[in-house]
């Protein structure tokens, strides 16, 4: 068994919560902060078990074993 770490952002719409894992382009939504994160984690989990099937988990597998990871807020003005 191969642990990955992954990162997750998670923002508030109207309707619930969006959550996104950035490395693997994954997102997922919930009606609480807590189900999007769930949500994630389970659409994550079947992310991998395909790529792992189609003998791609190595495409993705540096993207989740890197311990440096940033995340910005950074902003984009449109005119």
């Amino acid at each position: 068994m191969k642990v990955f770490e992954y990162t997750a952002v998670v923002w508030k719409e109207t309707e619930g919560y969006v959550s996104k894992c950035s490395e693997l382009g994954v997102a997922s939504y919930g009606a609480s902060f807590n189900q999007a994160v769930s949500n994630l984690r389970e659409a994550v989990e079947l992310y991998l078990e395909n790529a792992k099937e189609l003998d791609l988990i190595e495409d993705v597998e540096e993207s989740l074993t890197s311990k440096e990871k940033f995340t910005a807020h950074l902003e984009a003005t449109l005119l």
